[in-house]
């Protein structure tokens, strides 16, 4: 629930971000014909003002309870000995021990809980969502290229794309609740390779709209769903103890290669094509399916 939530809140931010400045710059605008500076002065002022909302929710919330093991109580109180035993003492031994708790402490963790597994593990989140985002920086020069309109595009994949990946979301949540993590992971991978199919047929339709919401409608709902539970599959390896510094981590490694894989998209498309490089996406999935299979074979 708490992952859908979270999709639905960074999704319904990025409508209001990105076509609802839009929205309020036009409807203070008194003529197109002529560039004037204060209707987007009235548009960011009213994004700053809604920055308050997370502000003034997170000072007012309670700090979340942690339940830290025992075993990482006694580990960091051992390291504060170590410490001391070297020579350390006041403020110095207390900026020390801050350091390795905050800087180290959350690596060795992860290292320590799933030995091995740890690498298996990273290798899933560095792979997840290579499909997506190796194809959705071609996105929108694919559009052009087919020749939808900046409309057309900002409709049915900015805003109506978003509200799917809402949808999405929302069904992710419940298939986990329903299924369980993995087994939800392992859905969401195929349904992001697979769908990336779609626009391999899109690429043969050409300028054609209603081909273009029907598949911007099943891969951003399939996106939602993935999402979901690879938030929920990120929240359920990190100690409370860490959450902040091994989530940090999670994220960082969740794009480190497929960002790097997606910057050679262009000289792809470039040398095979639409239709070759949507099919390369699909299949670059595939080794996915095989790494959620394995990780769920682990014994926790």
């Amino acid at each position: 629930a708490m992952a859908a939530t979270y999709q639905a809140g960074y999704r319904i931010a990025m409508i209001t971000a990105g076509a609802g400045v839009l929205w309020i710059a036009a409807a203070f605008d008194p003529s197109e014909a002529t560039y004037d500076f204060r209707p987007w002065q009235v548009a960011y002022t009213v994004m700053a003002a809604l920055m308050a909302v997370g502000i003034l929710t997170t000072l007012s919330i309670r700090e979340p309870e942690k339940k830290i093991s025992i075993s990482t109580v006694e580990r960091e109180a051992h390291t504060r000995e170590r410490f001391a035993a070297a020579g350390l003492s006041g403020w110095l031994l207390t900026a020390t021990a801050w350091f390795h708790s905050a800087g180290l402490a959350p690596f060795i963790d992860f290292i320590l809980r799933y030995k091995w597994q740890a690498v298996l593990m990273l290798a899933l989140i560095s792979m997840y969502r290579i499909s997506d985002v190796v194809m959705g920086v071609m996105s929108n020069p694919f559009y052009q290229e087919m020749g939808f309109t900046k409309d057309e595009v900002a409709t049915v994949s900015k805003v109506y794309g978003v509200i799917m990946t809402i949808l999405g979301a929302g069904l992710g949540g419940l298939l986990v609740m329903r299924m369980g993590v993995m087994r939800t992971l392992f859905l969401g991978a195929v349904l992001s390779a697979a769908t990336n199919l779609l626009f391999v047929w899109l690429a043969g339709r050409g300028h054609d709209v209603g081909a273009l919401v029907f598949t911007i409608s099943a891969d951003n709902l399939s996106a939602g769903i993935a999402s979901s539970a690879f938030v929920a599959y990120l929240s359920g390896l990190v100690n409370q103890a860490y959450s902040a510094t091994q989530y940090a981590l999670f994220t960082s490694v969740m794009l480190l290669l497929p960002k790097f894989i997606a910057g050679f998209s262009g000289e792809f498309v470039d040398a095979f094509g639409w239709a070759n490089f949507f099919t390369g996406t699909a299949l670059i999935g595939v080794p996915v399916l095989v790494l959620v299979w394995l990780v769920g074979r682990l014994k926790p």
